[in-house]
């Protein structure tokens, strides 16, 4: 194969070309003027003979022989000198025959010269007219010279227009030349990169040569298939990874919606419900049931469906274990896809009647406890995907989740309407119910006097009986108060004087709240058990201190503390039997423990008053700490400091 030669090949031959021509063209111009000089110094030493030529006529017509000896030794000399010339000075003859012919004549002439003066001496006439012929003949030389000076001249004129033009034709064919060889491709390559930098990847161009810019033009095209490649693959890998996040986002938002349904559902039947269609339009599935099982799972009861037949809802609605294949056993429950086969041995063909192809059986499980199964069905075959099994999965715990929260909030709400009644059964038992008995009493004690007749004993029961009414209405009124008791604010400081100005509205007894530091804020049930402390203390003042004025000193930092102090009349905790402080205290002492705080109650007889604190934990969370007791005594019973 015969390869083109490259483009180094071809811009290296250009160069040697035009230098080989330089350097010719200027060793020829350099040898012309140096023959143009050698000619010159030739005819300055033709002159030198004329005047030589007149010394020696003028030395031998004078006699004088000795000057004309040397006058003749110098004219040989530059005859010699002129025919093998000086290459140092330079010095040449520019021989011709007219120059031989003529450096001929000059020598017989001179010869004959020498010759004859030697044998006779001529008179001046005879030697002025023998040199004037030697002259004339040194002229014809001369001019011999010039002439043949004059034509290296004239070659050496119309070979510097040749270099001219040659120059000139030269420019030309290298601007030719740099624009096929270099400008065009260049530009090619140009417009190449603007496409290719326009985004059309799929530009290539055509290899011309094999030099260096045909190998260029490859490796752009090998470039250019390159980056169209990468960008394609980088296409398809964006494709992909947005398929992927909207796959991703379809997960997420069918997660958080079972999220959002199990926050706003409030009931089984609402969460099962909405988490059956929309389990349905994420698997895409053409109907769609959830199943509970009990503790024993030997049963599953239908809770919801979605696009399932009537007559389907009706004839399974409830299942035992083990009689389908989708009311699989507690032991090793899984996901699973159940081809519905044309004749099978299930004693539930209900599935194969309503058209459905394919069953997908996914357990709902909450900490190895199986809670119930989501079913899916399709009309056509149905291949799990591993994403569709992992978003199956999410969605079914979080349905578990949720069905166990709502079971623990239904727990919780039972548990919290016990204790509330436990609290007013302790509240009517440590109040009303102990006045009722004193009333039964006095009833009796009433019954006997009007039997025996005996009216100071009537009188004094009658009494007695209108005192423990209006003491019982008063508890019935304060356990009202403390049933609707709410903390409605984040600070506690306005539900505390409200209590104090409903008690001074009751008793006209003047109370004062002061409350110092600055600490974090109380959780709302923390705040209402305070409260009802706060009032329990306060009822015992109404009914037991006979103060004339009450205080409440808060104190915020390092920790909430509250004390009721009063200058009531004041008791001996220690001589009190422990069933007289039952009523008030137990439920103070009650009501402490729930929220983990220290009760203490300081009070000494003749007047010198009474003070209940309460003071709780240091650090108190934000959420209720009513689940969360305290180990610490939560009352404490001591004499005031005198």
């Amino acid at each position: 194969m015969r390869h083109r030669p490259t483009l180094s090949t071809k811009l290296l031959a250009m160069g040697t070309g035009f230098l080989l021509v330089a350097l010719a063209s200027i060793g020829f111009t350099l040898w012309v003027t140096w023959k143009l000089e050698g000619g010159a110094a030739a005819v300055n030493e033709a002159g030198r003979l004329r005047m030589n030529m007149l010394r020696m006529v003028l030395a031998h017509s004078e006699a004088q022989p000795q000057e004309f000896a040397q006058l003749a030794q110098r004219f040989d000399n530059s005859l010699e000198l002129l025919r093998t010339g000086d290459p140092a000075r330079p010095l040449f003859v520019p021989w011709s025959d007219a120059t031989h012919r003529h450096y001929a004549a000059i020598v017989a002439e001179w010869n004959a010269i020498r010759t004859q003066w030697r044998v006779r001496a001529p008179t001046r006439d005879e030697a002025v007219e023998r040199g004037d012929a030697f002259v004339t003949e040194l002229d014809n030389f001369v001019q011999a010279i010039e002439v043949q000076i004059a034509r290296w001249t004239a070659g050496l004129h119309l070979f510097q227009l040749m270099m001219v033009a040659l120059a000139i034709a030269a420019a030309v064919a290298f601007m030719a030349l740099s624009y096929l060889l270099v400008l065009n491709p260049v530009m090619r390559l140009q417009q190449a990169l603007a496409r290719l930098q326009r985004g059309e990847l799929s530009t290539r161009m055509v290899v011309e040569a094999d030099d260096e810019f045909g190998q260029l033009t490859a490796g752009f095209n090998r470039m250019a298939y390159a980056l169209q490649t990468s960008h394609e693959d980088l296409e398809r890998k964006v494709r992909e990874k947005t398929a992927g996040v909207e796959l991703r986002n379809q997960r997420l938002a069918a997660l958080y919606e079972v999220s959002a349904l199990a926050a706003d559902a409030t009931s089984l039947e609402a969460l099962t419900q909405g988490f059956t269609q929309q389990v349905r339009r994420v698997a895409n599935a053409d109907a769609a049931a959830v199943r509970w099982s009990d503790e024993s799972n030997e049963r599953y009861v239908l809770l919801a469906a979605d696009g399932l037949p009537q007559s389907m809802v009706e004839q399974e609605h409830c299942v035992m274990t083990g009689t389908c294949e989708c009311g699989q056993g507690a032991q090793g429950a899984r996901m699973r896809v159940i081809p519905i086969l044309p004749a099978t041995d299930v004693q539930l063909p209900h599935c194969r009647e309503a058209g459905f192809v394919t069953v997908v059986s996914v357990p709902v499980q909450l900490h190895q406890r199986l809670l119930g199964e989501v079913t899916l069905f399709f009309r056509r075959p149905f291949v799990m995907a591993d994403d569709t099994h992992e978003l199956l999965e999410s969605m079914a715990r979080h349905l578990a989740s949720s069905m166990e929260g709502l079971r623990a909030t239904a727990l919780e709400r039972e548990a919290a309407v016990s204790a509330e009644r436990s609290l007013i059964a302790r509240e009517l038992h440590d109040s009303i119910a102990q006045s009722l008995a004193f009333l039964k009493i006095q009833v009796q004690l009433l019954q006997g006097a009007v039997a025996r007749g005996q009216e100071v004993a009537r009188d004094a029961a009658i009494a007695e009986l209108d005192t423990g009414v209006r003491e019982c209405y008063a508890d019935v009124r304060e356990l009202l108060v403390h049933f609707r008791t709410r903390t409605q604010d984040e600070d506690i400081e306005g539900a505390l004087r409200a209590t104090l100005s409903k008690f001074e509205h009751q008793t006209g007894v003047p109370a004062h709240l002061s409350m110092t530091g600055q600490g974090r804020p109380l959780a709302p049930d923390v705040q209402i058990q305070v409260l009802h402390i706060v009032q329990e203390a306060l009822s015992n003042v109404r009914k037991h201190a006979g103060a004339q004025r009450v205080q409440l000193l808060v104190q915020r930092h390092p920790r909430w503390r509250f004390a009721v102090q009063d200058d009531g009349q004041g008791f001996d905790p220690q001589a009190v039997p422990p069933d007289s402080l039952h009523v008030g205290l137990g439920i103070m002492r009650e009501r402490a423990e729930r929220i983990g705080a220290l009760l203490t109650l300081h009070s000494l007889p003749n007047g010198r008053g009474t003070c209940v604190t309460l003071e709780l934990p240091q650090v108190s969370a934000p959420e209720g700490l009513a689940d969360e007791p305290r180990q610490r005594p939560a009352t404490h019973l001591a004499p005031a400091p005198p």
